[in-house]
């Protein structure tokens, strides 16, 4: 456990139950997000590369424009 972490979980010791359960909860929802976030990106490289591949052709056969500050 790093220094920072164990000085977050002291502090946290010095709150009430129901704070601690609160930021326990915060914690854990970020943990699975980040879990599900790393799931869905790393079964969508498959689609990424196909979408990168057809933006590459449509570049090559100058079916495409430059962006400029109007444009956006």
């Amino acid at each position: 456990m790093t220094e920072l972490l164990e000085k977050a979980i002291a502090k946290l010791k010095t709150l009430s139950a129901s704070e601690q359960d609160a930021i326990a909860t915060l914690i854990l929802e970020e943990l699975e997000d980040d879990t599900l976030w790393d799931q869905a990106f790393e079964q969508s490289q498959d689609t990424l590369a196909t979408l990168a591949a057809e933006a590459i052709a449509e570049f090559k056969a100058g079916k495409t424009q430059p962006l400029d500050s109007e444009t956006l």
